[in-house]
């Protein structure tokens, strides 16, 4: 069994297309993708950089959001567009490792930030007096530093577990190295323990997600005290992207993984885990602007070359301390 672990070298994914014009039609459509997402959050990431009105714990929190977005869908779609374009199935022992580890990475932090960003409604609007005091700059940096070493520790703690197991193949059935359809290959005991891992990653999930709804439940109650109608507004205003995202990210993972394996083809299980693995990633700069005319504003500036040649100058400058 070590033997044959020891001597592959090399996974095979599964392709969308053995057509060549497909799979060039496939790195089209996954490149066009890739850029609008950049580009998306790019976006997002700049604005909030450049634009001092924006330097407040939500759209700190937010511009970490991004960071995580373009992190999670660098990991899967380069490889699966350069597969294709090369005609090839291929992803070495060492680059498949590298997927498990930084996709864990990504998305652990991403929903261990979600959680965050609930947390931080809550308080700025059940709360409002003491929002700057408990939502200060020392907590938020502490609270991001908790996100990234969060999804650190998850991200070696499942890839070790999912690369001491045994592999008695390499053809694993989806368009990157996606731990589920890694665990089929296992033909040794040690899959359980990456099996338990992923049970209890589940609970912990289910956990945060429970305390997102909670937090929404009394975030809602007190929007609905609000006495003017425009009050309660601009409370659910910088509401409703979040929930929005949340049930987003929510909803593709359980349409992905809580369902029959038995009942499901493998071109569209191929179809729902591009739905979960870049969608969100995706549409989450869209939802996050497309009501929030502080986030449009900076859009606009850092839209308008001059400005945002001089709004860039004088932010290294800061940097530099000069």
């Amino acid at each position: 069994m070590a033997n044959l672990t020891a001597s592959i070298s090399e996974f095979l994914l599964l392709e969308f297309s053995t057509v060549r014009e497909l799979q060039i039609l496939h790195s089209v459509v996954f490149l066009i993708l890739y850029l609008t997402t950049l580009m998306g959050n790019g976006l997002i990431i700049l604005a909030i950089a450049l634009d001092y009105r924006l330097h407040t714990p939500m759209y700190f929190f937010l511009m970490n959001l991004a960071i995580c977005d373009l992190g999670t869908i660098s990991v899967t779609v380069p490889k699966s567009m350069l597969n294709s374009l090369m005609n090839s199935r291929r992803i070495s022992y060492s680059e498949c490792v590298a997927q498990v580890f930084f996709f864990f990475f990504f998305e652990a932090s991403d929903f261990v930030l979600l959680t965050i960003m609930a947390h931080d409604r809550h308080v700025a609007i059940c709360n409002p007096l003491q929002y700057e005091i408990i939502m200060n700059k020392g907590a938020c940096i502490m609270m991001v530093i908790t996100v990234w070493i969060t999804g650190l520790l998850y991200a070696i703690v499942h890839t070790s577990g999912t690369f001491s197991m045994t592999f008695c193949s390499n053809r694993v059935d989806q368009f990157y190295c996606e731990v589920p359809k890694l665990l089929k290959l296992s033909c040794s005991d040690l899959y359980l323990v990456e099996m338990g891992l992923l049970v209890l990653s589940c609970s912990a999930t289910f956990g945060c997600f429970t305390f997102i709804i909670a937090t929404y439940v009394w975030i809602f109650t007190a929007v609905h005290r609000i006495p003017s109608v425009q009050g309660r507004q601009k409370a659910l205003s910088t509401c409703l992207p979040h929930l929005m995202v949340v049930s987003l990210i929510m909803s593709a993972g359980l349409f992905v993984y809580a369902r029959p394996p038995s009942n499901i083809s493998s071109e569209l299980d191929l179809v729902f885990a591009v739905m979960y693995a870049v969608l969100p990633s995706m549409m989450n700069p869209f939802i996050y602007s497309m009501r929030n005319k502080e986030i449009q504003a900076a859009l606009w500036k850092l839209l308008n070359l001059k400005h945002f040649a001089s709004t860039t100058t004088s932010f290294f400058l800061k940097l530099l301390g000069l």
